[in-house]
């Protein structure tokens, strides 16, 4: 069992049988009146974000989140299809389920699936990606003192906004949870 006023970031709880997982939360202390615990709620069922206010001795039993990893092997449509490299069993997702978690991923690199009963509900890319740029305009000399950037798209189709100095076939690394440029390697 966990207080709420034993709330972190990324924990996960179970309240009135639905599991969520804490995204945000403030401890606040009013001058009159007794503290609480707001917070920023995401289902992780379904992704829907909702903000309650607990009181700080309100306790929540904790939900255990199995975290394994699975080889991203291709996508067909509007299914997604990962294999567990120790079993060698399959599983599909569809587009729906995976949203733009996979945006940054190439084919045959290794992700790690969230689940919670059996229940697979997100997936985590690598923290750090390196990927080739394959389309972006060329940048105008004299532009670089402002910090100036432009967009380019890299080999998975996704945009991310890299500095002018980065050119067509460029391999860039590339943070999965904000999608900023870090570095051309």
């Amino acid at each position: 069992m966990v207080s709420a006023g034993d709330f972190r970031n990324g924990l996960t709880v179970e309240i009135d049988n639905t599991v969520y997982q804490v995204i945000e939360f403030q401890h606040v202390k009013p001058g009159k009146g007794a503290a609480f615990v707001r917070t920023k709620l995401r289902n992780i069922v379904n992704g829907g974000i909702t903000e309650k206010t607990f009181r700080p001795t309100e306790k929540f039993p904790q939900a255990h989140i199995d975290r394994s990893e699975m080889q991203y092997l291709y996508s067909d449509g509007d299914l997604y299809y990962f294999m567990n490299n120790v079993n060698y069993e399959q599983i599909a997702m569809s587009k729906d389920d995976i949203g733009d978690s996979l945006k940054f991923v190439k084919e045959n690199e290794m992700v790690k699936m969230l689940s919670h009963a059996g229940k697979v509900f997100a997936i985590e890319p690598p923290l750090f990606v390196e990927l080739v740029v394959t389309d972006t305009e060329p940048g105008f000399k004299g532009d670089t003192a402002t910090g100036a950037t432009k967009p380019a798209v890299v080999e998975t189709g996704a945009t991310v906004q890299v500095p002018l100095f980065v050119d067509q076939g460029d391999t860039i690394s590339i943070d999965t949870r904000t999608g900023e440029y870090m570095k051309r390697v």
